[in-house]
C-alpha cells in the first residue's frame, strides 16, 4: 500500500506545502479562508503586519497552490484550494497503521492499569 501512495504523491509539491504550512501566519490565513473568500486587506486585518508582509504570505500559499486569486471589479480575492491537503492527507493515511496500532496498545495498557488500580483498592 505504501508504494502507491508515495507513488501517486508529487513529494516536490508536497515538500511545498509543507513549507507553505510551516508557518504559523499562512496557517491563520488558511483557517481564515476556510470560511470563504477573503481580500489582502480583510485577511490582514487581524495580525499586526503590513500589507507587504501579508502578500508574501498569500504569495507563498498561491504558489504552494493552497490558495487561488479571483478577479471580481477591482478587487482580487482570495479562496482556498483543497488539492494540496488533500495530498497532505492522503501522505499521511499511510501512517494510520501505525497510529491505531500505538492508540490500541495505550488503550490496553491504561485497561490493564485500571485493572490492577480496582484489585488494589479492594485488596486494602
Amino acid at each position: 500500500m505504501r508504494r502507491s501512495v508515495t507513488k501517486t504523491i508529487d513529494e516536490e509539491r508536497l515538500s511545498e506545502t509543507f513549507a507553505a504550512l510551516s508557518s504559523s501566519t499562512r496557517r491563520a490565513i488558511l483557517a481564515r479562508l476556510v470560511e470563504g473568500a477573503a481580500t489582502v486587506n480583510e485577511l490582514a486585518d487581524p495580525f499586526d503586519l503590513t500589507l507587504p508582509a501579508v502578500s508574501k504570505h498569500i504569495k507563498v500559499l498561491e504558489r504552494a497552490g493552497l490558495i487561488r486569486r479571483g478577479q471580481a471589479a477591482q478587487y482580487r480575492p482570495c479562496a482556498i484550494e483543497g488539492g494540496p491537503l488533500s495530498e497532505v492527507a492522503a501522505w499521511a493515511e499511510q501512517y494510520r497503521p501505525v497510529w491505531e496500532d500505538r492508540l490500541d496498545r495505550l488503550t490496553d495498557y491504561l485497561s490493564q492499569l485500571q485493572t490492577e488500580r480496582v484489585r488494589d483498592d479492594r485488596g486494602n
